[in-house]
């Protein structure tokens, strides 16, 4: 079923390179994205423990405190050597007040020593949007992108595990991509682009 929202939504986050990555995602979408810190929106507790909880539990803030519809992902990397690890942890895995860099070195400690057949991983991303914030009824379209770990940070674009993550059929890290290209390859560019279909796509004949 398509659902038609209106033409400005509030996205559930307060990460720059989220921010800059899902805007070029919709352009030509017809859907205006505005930051929640446009209204000041506070940061919320994840309490979630899968991606689809925690993004659910974004976008409701957001929709509350807005007023208006909300988009919210919830992603991270998953290490099948660790387990699934990082997971819904990804931007905390090493501590609360964790940033990029300390995430990457602890990634690549608990890594060390494995060869490349071992550092298997996949990008998952969940993206929701609510149309209000007491709707019982999120669209939910979720994305992964295969990968394996590397054994050194590379390039200078993106943000998170980036420099680390190294896509399946790419010679390079995502953070060597053109913005463009890892747009359409990424875990978040797939998710978004499922959600647009759904909330812009043509009505159902009849």
């Amino acid at each position: 079923m398509t659902v038609r929202p209106p033409g400005r939504v509030v996205l559930a986050s307060g990460n720059p390179g989220k921010l800059a990555e899902i805007r070029a995602l919709l352009a030509g979408s017809g859907l205006e994205l505005v930051p929640q810190s446009d209204f000041d929106v506070p940061e919320v507790e994840e309490t979630g423990t899968t991606f689809v909880e925690n993004a659910i539990i974004k976008a409701r803030h957001a929709a509350s405190h807005a007023g208006l519809p909300a988009i919210a992902d919830d992603s991270g990397l998953e290490v099948d050597a660790l387990g699934g690890a990082p997971g819904v942890r990804s931007a905390r895995f090493a501590g609360p007040a964790a940033d990029d860099a300390a995430n990457n070195q602890l990634l690549l400690e608990r890594l060390a020593g494995r060869p490349a057949a071992q550092r298997s991983a996949r990008f998952r991303c969940v993206m929701v949007f609510l149309p209000d914030a007491a709707s019982p009824a999120p669209v939910i379209r979720e994305a992964t992108w295969e990968g394996r770990i590397g054994e050194a940070p590379r390039g200078d674009n993106g943000f998170g595990y980036d420099p680390l993550f190294l896509p399946a059929g790419e010679a390079g890290s995502s953070a060597e991509l053109p913005p463009a290209k890892k747009n359409r390859l990424s875990h978040r560019g797939q998710a978004l682009r499922a959600l647009i279909g759904t909330l812009t796509g043509p009505p159902p004949p009849g």
